[in-house]
C-alpha cells in the first residue's frame, strides 16, 4: 500500500502548474490539514463535494476482550473520527476496479 505524504501533495500541486514556491505549497497542505484537524476535534462535520464526509461517531461503553489472553475488559467511551464516501467518488472507485 502506498502511502501519501503532505509533501507529496505540494508537489503534486507544483507539476499541475501552481505558480508558488516549493515550500509555499507544503505550507498551503500543512494550513488546509490543520484546519480540518481543528473542525473535526471541534466536532464539526466537513463535507468536500464529490469527495465525502468526515464526521464524529460517539462510541458507548463496552465490553471487550483481549485477543491474546482472553481476558475481558472494559472499553471505555471515546470519539472516532469517520468517514462517509460521497456517490460521485464511489462511483469513480466502483470504475477503476
Amino acid at each position: 500500500m502506498a502511502n501519501i505524504t503532505r509533501k507529496d501533495i505540494a508537489n503534486y500541486m507544483l507539476r499541475i502548474g501552481v505558480e508558488i514556491d516549493p515550500i509555499q505549497a507544503l505550507d498551503y497542505v500543512n494550513q488546509i490539514v490543520d484546519i480540518l484537524v481543528k473542525k473535526i476535534s471541534s466536532g464539526e462535520d466537513i463535507l468536500i463535494f464529490n469527495f465525502g464526509k468526515f464526521f464524529i461517531r460517539h462510541k458507548r461503553q463496552r465490553i471487550g476482550r483481549n485477543p491474546r489472553t482472553g481476558d475481558q475488559l472494559t472499553i471505555s467511551p471515546r470519539r472516532v473520527v469517520a468517514f462517509r464516501p460521497s456517490p460521485a467518488f464511489r462511483k469513480k472507485v466502483q470504475k477503476n476496479a
